[in-house]
């Protein structure tokens, strides 16, 4: 919350930055970077995104969710470490397994998974968001497996072995004593409360949605691009605050999307907002499959090689430029967005160019960890 607070403030420091034209002058401070900063991050989510469509295969891919039923919420936000990797390998365990499994596909695909724990009302719902190649390969790895055009996998049979797959995984981890178990959730250390609660999960319907995407594999990547490098809510949505409210858009789903507004109080909207912060070094962002890293040079472009022959792609996916051949931010945001930044506001002819920083207001061993007083980062 400090870093969001002081996000782009004197606090973090900055420059200033005078027109080469007609000499106006303005000052630039610097971002917090924080990944849950509604304001920062948007060059980096851009890259991303980027860098995942570079590596797409030129096949059909489908969108899969994975949801933990709302009974798990005090035991999540109590356990978010532990509960969110079993719900990572449960899911990525359930795809691979019925992927594989010759009755459905019979082959290994690849997919990218992204952890969201919010609704549009920010209340705690944990989920998973998986872009699935629409195939795979077989053992031999001698052919390209197509799944039928608008029929991936049974979501049935994903639920039922995504349910099983983790509840064995918490059980083991109750089991180990890896759960922190207080609050709402302090009853379930008594083994009798904790085999009941197990029993009714596994007597629920867990909901696992697949659905080819619509506009390709390329729509829900820009979707999931809006979170990838942030959390909750963005500024934008934000329409109004005042005497201790918070006003914001949302869509009602319920309604088939439409758009709505939602009041909370403003100590609400910020323990909401705090529901959301994962744990420190967390990775929501993993890839499984052919498109885990270890099978990037092999698996991956064995896969690329295959489709191509078919005439579903180019054989080679687009070269990553290095970071020293990467033009300036504002180039690159310039380019993507037809903003230019660095244009003179004053006279519209000039650019503007850095001339002096304004070191940080605060002291160094307030920083976050790992840096030196200075953010790079200012989009």
């Amino acid at each position: 919350m400090r870093h969001v607070m002081e996000c782009r403030t004197a606090v973090l420091g900055g420059h200033v930055e005078e027109c080469d034209s007609c000499g106006h002058q303005r000052i630039c401070y610097n971002s917090c970077r924080d990944r849950h900063c509604p304001k920062c991050q948007s060059l980096a989510r851009q890259q991303w995104l980027e860098d995942r469509l570079e590596r797409l295969l030129p096949a059909p891919h489908f969108h899969v969710v994975f949801t933990l039923p709302e009974e798990l919420n005090p035991l999540t936000q109590g356990n978010p470490k532990v509960i969110f990797d079993i719900l990572f390998a449960s899911a990525a365990e359930t795809l691979r397994q019925v992927a594989a499994d010759r009755k459905h596909l019979g082959a290994e695909v690849g997919f990218t998974a992204v952890l969201h724990t919010w609704g549009q009302n920010l209340l705690f719902h944990p989920h998973l968001h998986c872009v699935v190649t629409g195939g795979g390969l077989p053992p031999d790895g001698q052919r390209w497996v197509a799944a039928r055009r608008n029929f991936f996998l049974p979501v049935k049979v994903l639920g039922k072995l995504f349910r099983g797959k983790f509840l064995a995984a918490l059980t083991k981890a109750y089991q180990a004593g890896k759960l922190r178990l207080g609050g709402s959730s302090a009853e379930l250390a008594e083994p009798a409360r904790w085999r009941c609660f197990i029993d009714r999960l596994y007597q629920k319907d867990w909901v696992v949605y697949a659905k080819a995407p619509f506009a390709g594999p390329e729509q829900v990547f820009r979707y999931l691009g809006r979170y990838t490098h942030r959390v909750a809510i963005s500024n934008h949505r934000i329409v109004a605050f005042g005497n201790g409210r918070v006003t914001f858009t949302l869509k009602d789903y319920t309604e088939q999307g439409r758009p709505k507004q939602m009041t909370l109080d403003a100590l609400e909207f910020i323990r909401r907002f705090l529901l959301h912060v994962l744990p420190k070094g967390y990775t929501r962002i993993r890839h499984f499959g052919l498109y885990a890293g270890r099978h990037i040079s092999i698996k991956l472009e064995a896969a690329r090689r295959l489709l191509a022959s078919a005439g579903g792609g180019p054989q080679s996916a687009v070269s990553h430029p290095t970071d020293e051949d990467r033009p300036p931010w504002w180039e690159r945001l310039r380019e993507r967005t037809a903003i230019d930044l660095m244009a003179c506001p004053g006279c519209g002819i000039g650019r503007l160019v850095r001339r002096r920083q304004i070191q940080p207001h605060y002291r160094a061993a307030l920083l976050p960890t790992g840096t030196d007083g200075w953010f790079a980062d200012t989009s």
